[in-house]
């Protein structure tokens, strides 16, 4: 008779907690964030302050669950729009349980990273924050070692990593210190889940990408975008109406572009990705409306998950 064993392998604990992507605008956060989840769930472009609210990304790492909260870029405010974006970064920052610190390679210790390490003091709270210096590629090593001590000199970081969230470089150091040092506990989303925004925001969101990929100057921050409908079809596909809004009359010519062009291509390219993201095709119908304040409603500011009262001066 054979005996059966009794011992069994350790169960192994499951981890699971928020990590805030924090930083000046165009640091590199929405890259990493998409890097890190491995498909495009937050806005990535050239321009500055692109990320309007809080974009969760949900990647998993062995036994652990990570949710990235994608802020938007800290920098000075000087609208209603900018003080709720700020305040919405410093909000994912304060409800997270670790605090990653992006910062260009390039640029270092910028009055404005200053700034942030101040008000780090006093809003991390006792969390873990690491220090993730981005786009390496752009600098020599020993630029490189004497930032990193000069940043450590300026802040106690837990942990200082070497990374360029565009080619994955160090990213995978990363992610292995985020998966062992959340707190045990169990998954807060489904596996097979990659963000908790809903899809109409999504959408919205990648439809904008596609006009601030397009569209210059001004124009691009004095836009939003709303998913108005949103129709399930028999076959599996999806009908989605959208609405841009501008707050000027000479924006939505714009937009539209000589003969439509910049609104078809904008159409065509939101259409693609959103049926890439989604997995299925996507009929998507774009309209531009004039909404000259649109900067001042409430609505406008739900519809992104931004806080309206956040922005009183």
């Amino acid at each position: 008779m054979t005996d059966i064993p009794t011992d069994t392998q350790p169960e192994i604990p499951t981890r699971a907690g928020f990590v805030a992507l924090i930083g000046e605008p165009n640091a590199g956060k929405s890259t990493l964030l998409n890097r890190m989840v491995g498909a495009r769930v937050s806005i990535v472009t050239h321009k500055v302050q692109t990320t309007r609210a809080r974009i969760r990304g949900i990647a998993m790492h062995g036994p652990a669950q990570v949710v990235f909260v994608d802020t938007p870029g800290i920098f000075r405010p000087r609208r209603r729009l900018d003080r709720s974006m700020v305040a919405a970064a410093w909000g994912g920052a304060a409800d997270a349980d670790i605090i990653v610190l992006l910062i260009e390679a390039h640029r270092g210790l910028t009055p404005g990273v200053q700034e942030i390490l101040d008000n780090l003091r006093e809003k991390s709270s006792g969390r873990p924050v690491a220090l993730a210096i981005n786009k390496i590629d752009r600098v020599k090593a020993e630029t490189l070692l004497a930032l990193s001590q000069r940043m450590n000199e300026a802040f106690p970081f837990e942990r200082t990593f070497m990374i360029s969230a565009e080619r994955g470089h160090g990213t995978g150091d990363l992610m292995d210190w985020l998966a062992q040092t959340l707190p045990e506990g169990p998954w807060l989303y489904p596996e097979d889940q990659i963000a908790d925004l809903p899809m109409r925001m999504i959408a919205a969101e990648i439809t904008r990408e596609k006009l601030t990929l397009r569209l210059h100057e001004e124009i691009p921050y004095q836009l939003t975008v709303e998913t108005e409908h949103w129709q399930e079809r028999d076959d599996g596909s999806a009908r989605i109406d959208q609405v841009i809004y501008v707050s000027r009359p000479g924006h939505k010519g714009i937009v539209l572009g000589k003969g439509g062009e910049t609104i078809k291509g904008v159409s065509r390219a939101a259409r693609e990705e959103i049926a890439e993201f989604m997995g299925r095709p996507v009929h998507l119908f774009l309209r531009v409306a004039l909404r000259e304040n649109w900067l001042d409603e409430a609505e406008r500011f739900r519809e992104m998950g931004l806080d309206f009262r956040d922005g009183d001066g």
